[in-house]
Formats: C-alpha cells, sequence, structure tokens
C-alpha cells in the first residue's frame, strides 16, 4: 500500500468539512451551550483562549485523522468501496475506538455522560463523514 495513492484533494475536503462540522458541532446551534455547561468553562474563560492556538492545532489534529481514514480505505482499495462501506468505516472507527477511548478517559475525570455524548458524538459523525467522503471521492 503507497501512500502515493491517497487523494489529497478528497484528504484536504475531508479535513475542511470535518472541522466546519465542529464549528456547527459546538456552537450555540448545537451542542455550544450545553457543551460550555458540562465542561464549567465561563464565558471569560472562553474569551481568554488563545483561539489560534486551538483551532489551528485542532485543524492539524482533524487532518491528521483524515489522513489515517484516507489510508484506511485505501487499505480495503478504494475502487472496491461504496459510499454505504466508507460511512461504516468511519462509523466504527468511532465507536469502536475513539469513543469508547474517550469513554474510559472521561470515567477517570469524572467527567458527565452528557460531555461524552457531546464530544464522542462529534468525533464518530465527523470520522463518517470522512469514510463518505473518502469512499465517494474515486
Amino acid at each position: 500500500m503507497g501512500l502515493s495513492n491517497i487523494n489529497l484533494i478528497a484528504w484536504l475536503v475531508a479535513s475542511v468539512a470535518s472541522f466546519a462540522l465542529g464549528a456547527l458541532w459546538y456552537s450555540p446551534v448545537l451542542f455550544g451551550r450545553l457543551w460550555q455547561k458540562e465542561t464549567g468553562l465561563s464565558d471569560e474563560a472562553l474569551k481568554d483562549a488563545n483561539m489560534a492556538k486551538i483551532f489551528g492545532t485542532c485543524f492539524f489534529l482533524t487532518a491528521v485523522m483524515a489522513f489515517g481514514m484516507a489510508v484506511l480505505i485505501q487499505g480495503h482499495g478504494q475502487q472496491n468501496i461504496d459510499w454505504l462501506d466508507g460511512l461504516l468505516h468511519g462509523l466504527f472507527v468511532g465507536l469502536l475506538f475513539v469513543a469508547t477511548s474517550m469513554g474510559i478517559n472521561y470515567l477517570y475525570q469524572r467527567k458527565s455522560i452528557k460531555l461524552w455524548l457531546i464530544d464522542a458524538g462529534y468525533q464518530l459523525t465527523f470520522l463518517a463523514l470522512q469514510g463518505l467522503i473518502f469512499a465517494l471521492w474515486k
């Protein structure tokens, strides 16, 4: 499996789409206020954050995850995978690895189930989106 077969445009689209989903997911339109309540972060604490550092690092890490999804999809032969297979790959990675790992950490950190559902739900959704993008982009 050579990395030269990874579609860089699809990788960039999957990265941007996942990051954009996060902007919506954690906005007041969806789960932003509940997430803020569950984390205990005040409006002042959010305003004092280095958002360039946070957003830049988040985009980089999202792009790394998209690269991993591209490698996973490519390993199954991208020509042999349809949209449902791509979606399921993302869901399985999100549920069986990411959400469970986060759940273990949240248990030890004594974080709420609501916070886990918000954060793991985002990870699960964006990984499914990435799998879908890579499966469709042939």
